[in-house]
């Protein structure tokens, strides 16, 4: 801390465990407890209740109306905007606007937009070369020959009578001024300042020396000795009241979450001993073995039959189509005849296999050596 006007350093007051600490801890910590074992205990439900409804509840739900939007508004809907709407509006916009106007743009509006900028391009030079012979060169002419030699002239005339002009000012009125002002002005005003910084020296500390007897000194020694111990005091109550009281939240909101999960695991264990066990029980002892019987002399040779009978069902299908085939083929046959077999067919040769080449020997003629 930096020292005061006396050079002396300014006590320091640290928190401690001191009587009014205690005093305030153990009351503040009953009370504090009292309130939030409730609101804890009410915390902790509303919480577990959330996370099974959001576990069981809403997310399923969700699900399945996102599934239910996607499918049945999303997709459809999207399909009829591309295909419904989309597609026939960008042909008809493309087949009656974009084309007509690149056809109207391409072999009419073109055309003629270039021969009306040819036309004006050349009224245009016709009339600037009219406008530059009427207006701009008698007056060029009007500017070389008259205007600017006599502008000319009349400012020679000017030069010289500022050049005369400005001589008088300086010796009529300059030199005297800088005269009066080195010689006159500045000694009397230099006294006159040295004057007025005497007089403000003398008064201004004489009121300097008043309000500081008459002011700054009484409220100096109230502000050291009275306000100043009184806020430290007021200070120290209030920052202890204040960490106690956060301190007593702290604790007793761990404390209301320990006996919170003690009554919620109680109840979980009654829950436990009056429902789901019983259940359990009920499940592994009797509706498992049941349901083992079910399947084992019920699902399966019922299972087993259906099959028999389905395979069954195939193969009398099959034949069946078998059979109506060959009757088809056979009335084919009888009355547009037998199909024509090809030519490698009638030769002998399977079809879809080539025939194998003769294998080349010194006594055949297919070889350049041998050839006759």
């Amino acid at each position: 801390m930096a020292p005061d006007g006396n050079g002396r350093e300014p006590v320091a007051y640290e928190p401690g465990e001191g009587c009014l600490t205690t005093a305030v801890r153990l009351p503040v910590r009953i009370v504090v407890l009292v309130l939030v074992v409730p609101v804890r205990m009410v915390w902790d439900a509303l919480v577990a209740a959330a996370k099974a409804g959001d576990r069981t509840v809403l997310r399923p739900v969700g699900r399945g109306c996102a599934w239910l939007w996607r499918h049945l508004v999303a997709i459809p809907v999207g399909w009829v905007w591309r295909n419904l709407v989309v597609a026939p509006v960008v042909w008809l916009v493309r087949h009656l606007v974009v084309a007509p106007a690149q056809w109207l743009y391409a072999y009419l509006l073109a055309p003629i937009g270039r021969g009306i900028a040819r036309l004006l391009r050349g009224v245009g030079a016709v009339l600037l070369w009219l406008g530059k012979a009427l207006f701009v060169w008698p007056w060029v002419a009007l500017w070389r020959y008259v205007l600017a030699p006599v502008g000319r002239g009349v400012a020679w005339l000017l030069r010289g009578a500022g050049a005369v002009l400005a001589w008088l000012v300086r010796h009529l009125v300059v030199v005297p001024a800088q005269w009066l002002y080195a010689y006159v002005l500045a000694p009397v005003g230099r006294g006159l300042a040295w004057l007025a910084r005497g007089i403000a020296t003398v008064v201004g500390t004489f009121v300097g020396a008043l309000v500081r007897w008459i002011v700054v000194v009484p409220a100096v020694a109230l502000w050291r000795h009275v306000l100043q111990p009184a806020g430290r005091m007021l200070a120290t109550v209030v920052t202890v009241v204040v960490r106690e009281v956060g301190e007593a939240f702290g604790h007793c909101w761990r404390v209301a979450g320990f006996l919170s999960r003690a009554v919620g695991r109680f109840l979980g264990a009654v829950l436990r001993g009056l429902f789901v066990e019983p259940v359990r029980w009920v499940y592994r002892t009797l509706l498992t073995p049941l349901g083992h019987a079910v399947r084992d002399g019920i699902w399966r040779p019922v299972r087993t039959a259906l099959g028999g009978i389905g395979r069954a069902t195939r193969e009398a299908l099959g034949a069946a189509r078998a059979s109506v085939r060959e009757t088809r083929q056979e009335i084919r046959r009888a009355l547009f005849g037998a199909p024509r077999e090809p030519a490698r067919r009638a030769a002998g040769r399977p079809r879809r296999e080539p025939g194998a080449p003769e294998a080349r020997t010194l006594g055949s003629s297919t070889t350049a050596l041998t050839k006759d």
